[in-house]
């Protein structure tokens, strides 16, 4: 069963984490163009951008609620990278919800100024910092018995 639980942890952790990381990280170049040019294009693209932030957002959900089944199944919820990991992610949650996807909706809703692309990409790089240093916890596990 840990497998199982194991498995589906790290495949949502790809195909949830991984769409929100690339698409909020390419949202702020798409504001730079359309700070440019205003093209019709650009706010399509950064439609889709947002759209694919929200929507990843939530089936996000499954990647900490199958890591914290394989956690107890493993035994390791008090252990330290754990509960450190655990906080990382929360963290990188708030960051998504209260930073990033409502700067996209402000692109979407009101003509953005030059210093917005600039927060967007700080917001995004917060949230993919983040997620990468919970990926790395997750690898080395410090005080793992595996020896890895």
């Amino acid at each position: 069963m840990t497998k199982l639980l194991l498995s589906i942890h790290v495949i949502a952790a790809i195909i949830a984490i991984g769409p929100v990381a690339v698409a909020a990280s390419r949202f702020p170049a798409a504001t730079r163009r359309l700070l440019a040019d205003g093209a019709e294009r650009d706010v399509a693209e950064l439609r889709t951008l947002h759209r694919i932030c929200k929507a990843y957002a939530v089936v996000g959900i499954v990647v900490p609620a199958f890591g914290l089944a394989t956690a107890q199944s493993l035994g390791v919820l008090g252990d330290p990278w754990l509960i450190i990991s655990i906080t990382l992610t929360a963290v990188a949650a708030a960051v998504l919800v209260l930073l990033v996807l409502p700067g996209q909706e402000r692109v979407l809703t009101t003509t953005p100024d030059t210093k917005t692309p600039g927060r967007l990409a700080m917001h995004a790089g917060l949230f993919n910092l983040l997620w990468a240093t919970v990926t790395i916890l997750m690898i080395t596990r410090p005080g793992s018995t595996t020896g890895a």
